[in-house]
């Protein structure tokens, strides 16, 4: 018998039409649409035509109503909307959806005022506060775009995406605190970014936080505080009603981290957006009215874009907006706390948080300590995306769940990107039946979980596996991963002002037959997708095609060894060899860059059996604190390229370039020393890499 989420995917690849206008039903229209899905062409200046695609052509909506309003007026406003927890300032405040309403409208009232209206580009630049939610939702509720930029970015970044979307508004703060650091002051940042850009917003509007104030508004250059404009407004009793936009019309501009060249502006329609999120926080999160969702995120990037500012608002649940680390703020048991204290129901971050609470608190004691006191009992579902997930993670977080306390809960791998919007495969924690008209399965139980693979594809979206010709591969061998046309409708159609980019970007590369998502994998004989790396870390050793991900995982299945991340570098004979970094996930972890010889041997036996020979390293560097990532989790390995590249070639001392999104930019300093100390030790490096690549 077909599963639930097999029946439901296969139907929304059969008839789109009638599965996505099922589901347009669970989301209020201020217009119906004429359509729900449309097929086009479109060209290129150059006379290249490619295939376009539309949802719900001719309708008007507004997500702040779903997001809000809608809940208010079926009687739920006393309902808790959101959870504010911020513990690098012991702040904690429970926002109802009737309260929510009051904010928005007003801020929305004192925008407008301010000379936002339908259509205008507003750029966010927030740290992880309630007012960066009210303020994301009143623009939105004034039909305008939000382009939300991660707080704390540098101004040069800050200035490419000013240059880029043409804001009339900028929405900050005061400052942003980073972990238990010294609060980081927005205002210098802010202002260069506007001198550097060819643009300037007529507003910039700061929200003062008592932890550092922005002193000295300049009014005349259209800094306004935040806080008296809203109060302004309160007094004077103005607000905004919400103004509908097509469902065609594009509600944010969220940018790519653009390791290389100019960041990609991807951008969301308003219906797919509302109609395909409030499936999926459903669907795959199993996530509805009373349940808490807490995802461990920022509202700089996509996962904090669609599960927690809207997607728990359209199902009138309660998002948990966190403003802290997984460790140090206090200490590791922050997230298990969380869900604990808040009733947390659907918990998504990235895996390389799971191994930070793992390498301060290697027992696991906080998950024990809470779990046993029934703390954890809530948790249905532990959501982890971002960049791969090992299978000993998935492994480990869902022995200890059931060990301790939330027995029902299941780790849910998922795979996904800013320009898809929502997760493109995963497990199905409470999928649609077979019923046309959308009816739950009852007694449903969870697709079995395969620790290392991203689960099955998501509704909507047609994923296959490819080889450098776009013709298809057998299930079960690796190849690119691509998407048929069209996406499900939370995906993008294009980029910001850059049609062109959007189709040399994405669709050039197989002639307009697949969305070239950019990662390499495969499918297995059940549909079980396994993102093993970009397609960019493929290393091609002697003409084979080895994935990091796939000798990553080979060495992170040694017991020692907490966290691996593996790079290509030349070499003369094969072209390529495996070069690994490594973290170990014993407490008293050795300073020496050189593994002892027992270690090495031991990986190299495990890569050997896992993969073959062929996959044998070429060193291996051990350290702490010098695996680069950006702040959305991904291992920035180009970096890590760069330095082995430039030690090899005695230039160790050039600068490596890397984007504005890494997390901690002096991650990057100490993997240098500790690649400088490797090959002070071991000598020659190219007869370092020749002799360990024989081990």
């Amino acid at each position: 018998m077909i599963h639930p989420q097999d029946d439901t995917h296969q139907r929304s690849l059969d008839n789109p039409e009638l599965f996505w206008g099922r589901h347009a039903e669970d989301v209020h229209w201020h217009k119906k649409p004429d359509s729900v899905l449309t097929k086009t062409t479109r060209k290129l200046a150059n006379g290249t035509e490619y295939p376009h695609w539309e949802w719900f052509t001719g309708g008007e909506i507004s997500t702040c109503f779903n997001c809000v309003d809608r809940h208010v007026l079926d009687g739920n406003g006393d309902r808790p909307a959101i959870f504010y927890d911020s513990p690098v300032t012991r702040t904690k405040r429970a926002i109802t959806y009737a309260q929510l309403l009051k904010e928005v409208e007003a801020t929305a009232g004192a925008l407008r005022e301010e000379g936002v209206k339908k259509g205008d580009v507003v750029l966010v630049y927030m740290p992880m506060i309630p007012a960066a939610l009210i303020g994301i939702l009143a623009i939105n509720r004034l039909g305008a775009i939000h382009a939300v930029v991660f707080g704390g970015f540098a101004a040069a970044s800050l200035a490419q995406r000013i240059e880029s979307s043409k804001p009339v508004a900028i929405l900050t703060s005061s400052c942003g605190i980073d972990g238990n650091k010294p609060p980081i002051s927005y205002k210098p940042f802010v202002r260069e970014a506007i001198q550097l850009s060819s643009h300037k917003p007529s507003r910039v509007i700061v929200w003062q936080r008592d932890e550092l104030w922005w002193d000295g508004l300049d009014k005349t250059v259209g800094e306004r505080s935040w806080s008296k404009m809203v109060r302004s407004a309160k007094a004077r009793e103005v607000k905004a009603d919400c103004v509908p936009v097509a469902a065609t019309d594009d509600i944010y501009i969220i940018y790519t981290s653009g390791t290389t060249g100019t960041p990609k502006g991807v951008t969301r329609q308003a219906g797919g957006h509302a109609v395909g999120l409030r499936l999926s926080v459903s669907h795959l999160f199993g996530v509805g009215p009373g349940d808490v969702m807490f995802t461990a995120s920022d509202i700089g990037w996509v996962v904090g874009h669609s599960y927690i500012v809207y997607a728990p608002l359209l199902a009138g649940a309660t998002t948990v907006l966190f403003e802290g680390k997984p460790v140090g703020t206090p200490d590791s048991s922050t997230l298990w706390r969380i869900i604990q204290e808040y009733k947390v129901t659907s918990l998504f971050t990235a895996p390389t948080a799971l191994r930070a609470i793992k390498r301060d608190d290697p027992e696991n004691n906080a998950v024990k300590q809470i779990g046993e006191r029934g703390g954890l009992r809530s948790l249905k579902g532990l959501y982890l995306a971002g960049e791969r997930s090992e299978p000993s993670i998935v492994t480990l977080y869902q022995k200890m769940l059931q060990r301790y306390g939330a027995p029902g809960a299941t780790v849910v791998d998922n795979w996904w990107s800013s320009e898809s919007g929502s997760p493109i495969s995963g497990i199905s924690l409470a999928p649609y039946g077979a019923d046309p008209k959308g009816a739950r399965s009852k007694n449903h139980k969870p697709l079995p979980i395969k620790p290392g693979s991203a689960g099955k594809a998501m509704p909507g979206f047609d994923v296959r596996v490819v080889d450098d010709k776009g013709n298809e591969v057998k299930r079960g061998k690796m190849g690119n991963i691509v998407m048929a046309i069209p996406l499900a409708p939370t995906g993008f159609t294009t980029l910001w002002k850059d049609e062109e980019r959007f189709y040399y970007s994405y669709l050039k590369r197989f002639d307009g037959k697949w969305v070239d998502t950019g990662d390499a994998g495969m499918i297995d004989a059940q549909g079980y997708i396994s993102i093993m790396s970009r397609s960019d870390d493929l290393i091609n050793t002697a003409g084979h095609r080895l994935s990091t991900g796939s000798i990553e995982q080979a060495i992170t299945s040694h017991p020692l060894v907490a966290e691996a991340s593996v790079v290509g570098i030349p070499d003369s004979l094969k072209g390529q060899l495996p070069f690994a970094f490594i973290t170990l996930s014993v407490p008293d972890h050795p300073s020496s860059a050189v593994p002892d010889k027992d270690l090495f041997h031991e990986i190299q036996s495990r890569i050997r059996k896992q993969i073959g020979g062929i996959a044998a390293l070429g060193g291996i560097i051990q350290g702490k604190g010098m695996i680069p990532k950006t702040r959305s989790g991904k291992t920035l390995r180009r970096v890590l390229r760069e330095l082995v590249e430039n030690a090899v070639h005695k230039e160790l001392e050039n600068s490596v370039q890397y984007p504005a999104t890494i997390e901690d930019a002096s991650v990057v300093e100490v993997a240098k020393k500790k690649v400088a100390e490797y090959f002070e030790q071991m000598g020659d490096a190219h007869q370092a890499i020749e002799v360990m690549a024989k081990l």
